[in-house]
């Protein structure tokens, strides 16, 4: 007999399992092993909104491994993930095995380490059912929300569409600020910047017109500028004023979920998906040298900037060691959490400060060592000493017209010796300035006019988007991730390097959301519903009272927008074809089925004609000479075959390139895979190469 410890994911119970010893079994229930059916609603709206959780069909197998496991142990512990969805997933086990949901059976790990486990294993306490009605609440919202608002959307616009709660208001967030752009009118104005040389000096530097006779200028215009440009010809420039200053800089506190998720995507280029997944495995367990599998950072969903007094007092020792006593600030920093955060855990933090990214490069991928990096960097610099610049700041003088110079020189780096917080928005680089004095005289060097015009607001990158997301209270850590790969995967926005552009079908959607469901998009009702969603996880509301004030209203709602748009459908212009119905001389349109896009008559019902869609590669095939077409199986999976089918069956499940094998001259493939390659199927050649995105190499001249 043992005891089971029951996680979420096998990396980590391999992990736990090391920390624990022989007196225990960890086994790991893969995420969610119950939850809502996936064809119908599952929930019984009449009745409180009792929701009918089904056990999922991939899961039976290993729900009858866990009930087996359970009948052999003497004692069974629930080590979920510590947030609303793992404490879920600790109440569905415990019903599903069995378990008295008063019992001290639930812990936490906030870290997977030593100290970490033990200190979970030594704190039992009973499934927290307040932070389970919240998740529950939650998950039926989405689902109500979803089942009953998606089949609506797609009769309307397209089949296949999804309308979830907060997908809608990102999309919303990200087609507003294109309204902002399309409607923006720029404006003319000017500035007038001068290169001046001090006396005793070669330095050059740069000041820019501010004001005259004391009043700050605007110029609007060329005639202005130009006027402005005669009444300095031949002026004289004099120092007027010398102001020197201090500027201390604070480093930026720890990571939280996402400003890990910000940073990343701007110093690393990460997608929030792809930080997430590391993140994760961070979080799991890595195997290190000389010390085995363990957990490299604390939980990565959190939006609190707590950190323990142990990690802190660790993150002193090692500043004073490695920086000396100037670089660790006169007391110990602390950072304040935004009123809104649950501050269930820590923030985001190396589990050992003393494990340094160098130290342990070689035992981790790429993308873990990047990740770590950053998080290890940021933690260690939120401990540190400011910054102190010593800043400058002169007016110069001429003609009643005044120039401004600004610079500064760092005086003491403090912790931008190790990191500095990147921005969505550059900053205005300014460096120092030469000596100058009250009544110095200068000389101009170049005056220089130049035009202007307002630029509109920039659009989102998955950054900007996401802070948008935190600051207006829409979703939380867990959701952000999920939220952007969801309306980029369905269409609704793409991605062009980082910037994100809403689609035609997004803004259609969109445009239908705000005129038949403002509440659904709205930012400031969508937040209070968050802001809800944790009074019921504080004790403080009844989720069930929430889903019946929420679903009165909507289901009105939605009875009215299918009233009033009976009879109306929204045509996109992507949806359009150049073709005309053979049969009644109709325009065809793009029709989405279950196996893909196809071309039907836009006089459907009454004409029936159909065609199919040949998505062309251009490459020929390398059997008989064909087009290569994509195609796709029933279950809607993509392979590539030839077009000339049945004649000829050439067909790949691999992504065909117009390139020849340097070593065989055969077609080369796409493989995709963690490292995605460029390979030779040809048999007996073997050739391979990491596909990077780049220009092939040459052959081998020999």
């Amino acid at each position: 007999m043992s005891d089971l410890v029951i996680v979420e994911s096998p990396s980590k119970a391999h992990t736990i399992k090391k920390y624990l010893g022989s007196g225990y079994e960890v086994l790991a229930s893969k995420g969610h092993v119950r939850d809502l059916p996936v064809k119908r609603l599952g929930v019984d709206i009449k009745k409180d909104f009792q929701p009918k959780y089904e056990i999922m069909k991939d899961k039976s197998d290993l729900v009858d491994e866990l009930k087996a496991a359970v009948e052999k142990s003497d004692h069974v512990y629930l080590a979920t993930d510590p947030d609303r969805e793992g404490e879920a997933i600790s109440w569905h086990l415990a019903y599903i095995l069995g378990l008295p949901l008063d019992s001290a059976n639930r812990i936490e790990f906030n870290e997977i380490t030593k100290t970490g486990v033990q200190n979970g294993m030594a704190n039992p306490r009973s499934i927290d059912i307040d932070l389970v009605n919240a998740q529950q609440a939650r998950r039926i919202l989405d689902r109500l929300v979803g089942y009953k608002l998606s089949p609506f959307i797609s009769q309307k616009i397209r089949r296949g569409l999804s309308a979830g709660r907060v997908q809608s208001v990102a999309l919303r967030i990200v087609c507003d600020r294109e309204d902002e752009i399309l409607k923006f009118v720029p404006e003319e104005y000017w500035s007038i910047d001068g290169k001046f040389v001090a006396k005793g000096s070669r330095r050059i530097f740069s000041a820019a017109l501010h004001s005259k006779d004391g009043e700050k200028l605007k110029i609007t215009n060329g005639e202005q500028a130009q006027q402005i440009m005669n009444d300095l010809e031949g002026a004289e420039f004099v120092v007027s004023s010398v102001k020197n200053g201090t500027r201390k800089k604070q480093p930026a506190p720890p990571f939280i979920t996402s400003t890990l998720q910000q940073d990343a995507s701007r110093k690393l280029g990460f997608q929030s998906k792809r930080t997430m997944k590391v993140a994760q495995e961070l979080y799991e367990g890595v195997v290190v040298s000389d010390i085995g599998a363990t957990g490299l950072i604390t939980y990565m969903r959190t939006d609190s900037l707590r950190i323990s007094d142990e990690a802190r007092a660790e993150a002193k020792e090692f500043i004073l060691n490695k920086w000396g006593e100037k670089y660790y600030p006169s007391k110990a920093r602390f950072f304040k959490s935004k009123s809104n955060a649950q501050d269930g855990h820590e923030a985001i933090r190396p589990t050992m400060v003393n494990l340094t990214p160098d130290k342990i490069k070689n035992d981790l991928t790429s993308d873990q060592y990047k990740l770590y990096k950053l998080i290890w960097e940021r933690f260690l610099a939120s401990q540190m000493a400011e910054c102190i610049q010593k800043t400058t700041q002169a007016n110069i003088d001429a003609k009643g017209y005044s120039f401004r110079a600004s610079g500064y020189r760092v005086d003491f780096d403090g912790f931008t010796v190790l990191y500095v917080e990147s921005k969505d928005t550059e900053e205005e680089k300014t460096g120092e300035l030469p000596p100058l004095e009250k009544d110095m005289p200068v000389k101009a060097k170049e005056i220089i006019p130049n035009q202007h015009f307002t630029q509109p607001p920039a659009r989102y990158t998955e950054a900007s988007l996401i802070k948008a997301l935190e600051e207006n209270g829409i979703g939380r850590p867990s959701t952000y991730s999920a939220t952007i790969t969801t309306i980029v995967s369905r269409g609704y926005v793409r991605r062009e390097s980082k910037t994100l552009f809403p689609t035609e079908l997004g803004q259609a959607i969109t445009g239908l959301m705000k005129d038949r469901f403002p509440k659904i998009v709205n930012v400031k009702f969508t937040a209070q519903m968050e802001t809800e969603l944790d009074e019921v996880e504080h004790g403080n509301e009844q989720w069930v009272q929430l889903l019946r004030e929420f679903y009165d209203d909507f289901a009105e709602t939605l009875s009215k927008a299918k009233e009033d748009m009976k009879d109306e459908k929204i045509e996109l212009e992507q949806d359009k074809t150049d073709y005309i119905c053979e049969n009644c001389g109709k325009p065809m349109v793009y029709k989405y089925g279950r196996y893909g896009r196809f071309i039907a008559c836009s006089g459907y019902p009454e004409c029936k004609t159909v065609k199919k869609v040949v998505e062309k590669l251009g490459i020929s095939c390398p059997k008989c000479g064909g087009d290569i077409i994509i195609r796709r199986t029933k279950k809607g999976k993509i392979f590539y075959g030839c077009g000339n089918f049945p004649n000829c069956r050439f067909a790949s499940w691999s992504e065909p390139t117009e390139e020849k094998c340097p070593k065989c001259g055969g077609m080369l493939f796409k493989k995709a895979g963690k490292v995605p390659k460029i390979i030779c199927n040809t048999e007996g050649c073997g050739y391979e190469r990491a596909d990077d995105g780049g220009v092939p190499p040459l052959p081998n001249s020999d």
